[in-house]
């Protein structure tokens, strides 16, 4: 799947973030890296991959607003009680912990209870896009600072 992807270039990139920032598992700082190593603009890597990884974040946020609990724990997995205790948690705390949902495991629990909770949707996808490209921003440099 990721060569398959690479090869669609940054459009590529976008549909591999999209699909690792929703629910389904995949990587795609693997991806990213692939294209750093053919000679991809960096910068336009980081806008892609933000962007598609942003929407998948979104996607979560969606589901969680739907608030139809057991579909989410029947098909993707993501328990109830889960939600319910990050939703606690996220409560008082607002949009700006959709910063975290770049976090492996529970990046997705978050984004899904911040929509379960009804937050604002314009902040959770600025904060979402704020925590995702700085975590690719991280991954880019580390890549180029051991790749050279």
């Amino acid at each position: 799947m990721v060569d398959f992807l690479a090869n669609y270039g940054y459009w590529g990139l976008f549909l591999g973030a999209l699909l690792a920032g929703s629910i389904l598992p995949f990587s795609s700082e693997l991806l990213l890296s692939g294209l750093l190593l053919a000679g991809a603009n960096p910068v336009l890597c980081l806008i892609s991959a933000t962007a598609g990884n942003t929407l998948g974040g979104m996607t979560c946020y969606w589901l969680g607003k739907l608030g139809k609990m057991d579909l989410l724990e029947r098909r993707f997995g993501i328990k109830e009680e889960k939600v319910k205790i990050w939703s606690e948690r996220l409560r008082h705390k607002g949009a700006v912990l959709a910063v975290l949902g770049f976090l492996p495991f529970v990046g997705e629990v978050i984004e899904v209870a911040l929509g379960y909770l009804r937050s604002n949707a314009w902040l959770v996808c600025l904060f979402i896009c704020v925590g995702k490209g700085l975590r690719y921003f991280a991954w880019m440099m580390a890549h180029i600072y051991m790749v050279g």
